[in-house]
């Protein structure tokens, strides 16, 4: 091997549907619990773990059969799902060199557990599953030794339930066009995914899923991971403040070297940030670079594949999820367009649609891919807090289900609160994607009821009543009488007609066990005083009486479509009633 080339570690996705124990696993291997304090207990941004190869060998002990590794360990990325796995592919290539999808044992293969497949398969990246939660079925017993000594030493009840959830999944995968099977059974790793049970909680198969995750790096992967000691490249995750040392980056090294001193370029939100580092620091080993339980490491340079802090000055504009690229006299040109490329935001923007604002650039565009796929129009999207700007864009839009701001991660200014209380418009603010696409649905399924409320108040709608003999409370001026509403809706200020087309009056008001009602509907029975009406002459007893509906009301409530298939028979009635006089009466 050349001197400037070296094995770097390769970086593993872990990917899986929520709350299935993608940070768990790594909370296992890591003694921490950064799971806990995630979220919602779900990871929300991508995290890295550096695991050395001799903690490798001592987790894995009598497994390996003393094999050893050129490889120097593993660095998991620790995605927050699907989405941010394919925004790391786009901006710095193949990020993730293998994949770890995790599938709870009990529940199967779920929404995101589909698209992290779909993933995987689009870009080719090789993976491994881990059925985790293998601790919870029933009558399900610790031993040592690899999974096909340990089921042989399971219950029937016990190992008859693993089999059953496990061909579940090899029969999902088949369906999905992937050979699968028990890591113990297969002869070609290259054509068959590598099943690993698991569980994240007690520990028990996590030394079987890395040795594994290391045989097919160090087997299949050895000449991509082989690399030169260039210019170093990574992604920006978080941009941070930290006592002493000012605004930092976390970031992931991919490719090559990083120096104390070095110019970097990073991306920002108008163009690159150029500045020199005055320090790199280094989460230890095992500890992960968001949660540090131990003082970083301040180190001279660092090489790919890593988790660093990074202190410069001029970081305070930098847009968590650019490209980092080292800088020199020779690259210069090159790298400020490249990164000028990944910094752009590929998100296809609508003339009408809601607004997004988010943390980061993977947040943003996973958010946005989330919101595509379920037919939501995006006017606008960036990162960064809700701005007063943003209230004024999402108001100015023409209907009322698009005036609305879904804000992940970020804060609401204070001239943003203040211009949101003179509009109708609503934030929704998350820290968990999920939630926050919840939440959308939500708000939508209350507005567009409350819109159909105003609607059906600004337009007279179809009603049929009965007139009830036996309850005549006045004559006239005004009559009171009590009645039935057969079909639709009545409610003050509207006027009544017979079957013949006569108008008779308009109702003053509505009385329900002498309570007043700003409107009555099918089948309630309510006393009502007719304005105009004598019960004898205008109106009998028994009769049948309908809304007098004006031309323009009955066009628009067609165009609406909002009303129920009673209030249609009951408008196509109203209709002929009118067209007796008028025979192109509502066209």
């Amino acid at each position: 091997m050349k001197e400037n080339v070296y094995i770097r570690q390769p970086i593993v996705g872990v990917l899986g549907h929520v709350d299935h124990g993608k940070t768990t696993f790594l909370d296992y291997i890591r003694g921490t619990t950064v799971a806990a304090k995630e979220a919602g207990a779900i990871t929300q941004h991508i995290g890295a773990t550096e695991v050395p190869i001799d903690v490798i060998y001592k987790l894995c002990g009598k497994l390996l059969g003393g094999r050893r590794f050129t490889l120097p360990g593993l660095l998991f990325i620790d995605t927050p799902g699907h989405q941010a796995f394919t925004t790391l592919r786009k901006r710095g290539g193949s990020v993730a060199d293998l994949a770890v999808l995790i599938v709870d044992i009990n529940e199967g293969f779920k929404t995101q557990t589909y698209e992290s497949l779909n993933i995987l398969k689009q870009y080719k990246t090789p993976f491994v599953l881990a059925l985790n939660k293998i601790d919870t079925i029933t009558g399900w017993r610790r031993f040592e030794g690899a999974i096909n000594e340990r089921l042989e030493k399971q219950s029937e009840l016990a190992r008859s339930i693993f089999e059953e959830k496990l061909y579940d999944v090899i029969g999902t995968l088949y369906e999905n066009k992937f050979n699968a099977d028990l890591y113990v059974n297969i002869k070609d790793f290259r054509r068959t995914v590598a099943i690993i049970p698991i569980s994240a909680k007690t520990g028990e198969g996590i030394d079987e899923l890395l040795m594994v995750l290391v045989g097919l790096a160090q087997k299949f992967l050895e000449e991509n991971l082989s690399v030169e000691k260039g210019p170093g490249k990574g992604t920006v995750l978080e941009v941070k403040e930290e006592v002493g040392l000012g605004t930092t980056i976390d970031s992931i090294i991919y490719s090559g070297v990083v120096r104390k001193n070095d110019t970097i370029a990073v991306g920002a939100k108008d163009k690159p940030v150029i500045t020199k580092i005055k320090a790199l620091l280094k989460p230890k080993p095992l500890d992960e670079i968001r949660d540090p339980r131990e003082r970083f490491d301040m180190v001279d340079e660092v090489h790919a594949a890593c988790g660093v802090k990074i202190a410069a000055p001029n970081l305070e504009n930098v847009t968590p999820g650019s490209p980092i690229r080292v800088v020199t006299d020779a690259n210069k040109e090159e790298v400020l367009r490249e990164i000028e490329e990944q910094t752009e935001i590929h998100i296809e923007l609508d003339e009408e649609g809601i607004v997004i604002k988010a943390d980061t650039i993977g947040s943003l565009e996973a958010i946005a891919n989330e919101a595509k796929s379920r037919g939501i129009k995006i006017r606008k999207a960036e990162v960064g807090h809700v701005s007063k700007r943003d209230i004024i864009d999402a108001g100015s839009s023409k209907d009322p289900l698009n005036r609305l701001v879904l804000a992940f991660n970020v804060r609401i200014l204070p001239e943003a609160e203040e211009e949101m209380a003179g509009k109708e418009v609503e934030v929704l603010k998350d820290e968990v994607i999920y939630t926050l696409m919840e939440k959308y649905e939500k708000w939508v399924e209350r507005k567009k009821e409350e819109i159909e409320r105003k609607r059906r108040k600004e337009y007279i709608h179809p009603a049929m009543i009965k007139f009830l003999p036996e309850y005549v409370f006045r004559m006239s001026d005004p009559a009171i009488i009590g009645i039935r509403v057969i079909a639709g809706r009545i409610k003050p200020g509207i006027k009544l007609m017979r079957e013949d087309g006569r108008v008779i009056g308009t109702i003053k008001s509505i009385q329900s066990e002498k309570k007043s009602l700003q409107e009555a509907i099918q089948g309630q029975e309510v006393a009502i005083a007719i304005d105009g009406a004598t019960v004898g002459r205008q109106i009998k007893a028994g009769e049948i009486l309908y809304t007098d509906i004006p031309e323009k009301d009955v066009k628009k409530l067609k165009e609406m479509d909002v009303l129920t298939s009673d209030e249609r028979d009951v408008l196509e009635k109203i209709i002929q009633i009118k067209r007796k006089t008028d025979k192109f009466w509502g066209i």
